[in-house]
């Protein structure tokens, strides 16, 4: 939800903190410095290994409520923005806890859920996070369109709450508590020695590119929802209930997509699945920006939402690294392969971003440069091949 907030608020806060910044609030504009935040954002994230050797060191449970902690809080913070270079700090700080919060998440359900069901605790694990795309846009469609974008900020104050639990209700992972007193010195060392080295970057490739794709998409889609809205005659307040109910509907097929997961990757392995999520974002990708955006504006919207859910099921993508991530490295490690691997691709994200930004400003349209994104999935699909399959195996100890 907290990570959301901003793609669904960025049109109307943009467009009041440009003229503050000295910058003119035009379409261009609004797209242009919206991608260069959302890289601050994505640069956070990229330092958010950091928890990893934290975790790996001191624990899954307070490492875990410390993320929590530093990403709602600097989510509200947003709220009290004077100008963009104000909000774009909040964000680089907000993504080093939201980055923290899943790799801590994700090693923590790993080690805690029993292995018979453990699979299954991946995808469930990761419909939340689609789960809040959802809460998000249904706060925009109340909070934000009476109150405003930084009521929406505000918002993103509330997991302080989880935070709070996490501390005083959640048990500390047993399978750290059994290795920790013998656990490696330098873990972020150790994941790039043998027999880890190649693994490591393999998953870091792999996720550098559903980061690319994905968050592409998603940061755009709300505004690309607008646009087409405004273009089909519909009045701004409508346009923005419309940008929440594409985002809705994206959650809804990406949560199915992380349901239906992990049976399908113990039926025909982690690689099989992960090929067949990246290839429904590679056609998705460019069936929604490359060419529903460009439709008469009779039936660009529509067709523009319908493909939306598909491109949330192959959204769904994240939930196979939640699986599989835990499955090839020690608990000793893990916490910091799992920082590592996802949160590394977060700078060539931002690097990506930075040119996606270049590429709408330069075009007048956000359709064709967010099209071009799925070429990362389709180098995807020629990487995949050099993960380790592990279906089949226990989680190692």
């Amino acid at each position: 939800m907290d990570s959301v907030i901003y793609a669904l608020v960025l049109a109307p806060a943009l467009t009041e903190l440009l003229p503050r910044s000295g910058i003119e609030a035009k379409p261009a504009s609004v797209a242009f410095i919206g991608s260069i935040l959302f890289g601050m954002f994505l640069i956070g994230w990229g330092f958010s290994f950091i928890w990893g050797p934290i975790a790996d060191r001191f624990g899954r449970k307070n490492t875990l409520a410390a993320t929590i902690m530093i990403y709602a809080i600097f989510t509200g913070a947003a709220a009290l923005s004077q100008n963009v270079w104000e909000l774009g700090l909040f964000r680089l700080l907000a993504g080093i806890g939201i980055g923290g919060e899943w790799a801590l998440a994700g090693t923590y359900v790993a080690e805690s859920w029993p292995e018979d069901r453990r699979k299954m605790g991946a995808g469930y694990l990761q419909t939340g996070y689609y789960a809040g795309f959802f809460v998000a846009a249904a706060l925009n469609y109340t909070v934000g369109v009476h109150f405003g974008w930084r009521a929406m900020f505000l918002c993103g104050f509330a997991p302080v709450i989880i935070s709070i639990f996490v501390l005083t209700g959640v048990k500390e992972s047993a399978k750290w508590e059994r290795k920790h007193t013998t656990g490696a010195n330098r873990p972020l060392a150790k994941i790039f020695q043998r027999p880890y080295r190649s693994q490591t970057m393999v998953m870091t490739a792999l996720l550098t590119i559903a980061v690319i794709g994905l968050w592409a998409a998603a940061v755009y889609e709300p505004t690309a929802l607008i646009q087409l809205s405004l273009k089909a005659g519909m009045a701004k307040p409508a346009a923005i209930h419309m940008a929440s109910i594409g985002t809705g509907i994206l959650s809804i097929g990406t949560i199915l997509g992380c349901i239906t997961l992990p049976a399908i990757a113990e039926r025909i392995g982690r690689r099989r699945t992960l090929a067949i999520y990246f290839t429904i974002m590679l056609v998705m990708i460019v069936a929604s920006f490359g060419w529903a955006f460009y439709l008469p504006s009779g039936t660009a919207l529509p067709v523009f939402l319908v493909t939306l859910f598909f491109l949330g099921i192959g959204g769904a993508n994240f939930a196979m690294f939640s699986l599989w991530l835990p499955e090839l490295f020690p608990t000793e490690i893990r916490a910091t392969a799992f920082a590592f691997c996802t949160s590394f691709g977060r700078f060539i994200g931002a690097g990506v971003n930075f040119a996606l930004a270049a590429a709408v400003a330069h075009a007048g349209t956000v359709g064709v440069p967010v099209a071009c994104t799925a070429i990362a999935f389709a180098v995807g699909l020629l990487i995949i091949p050099f993960g380790r399959e592990t279906v089949g195996q226990i989680l190692p100890e």
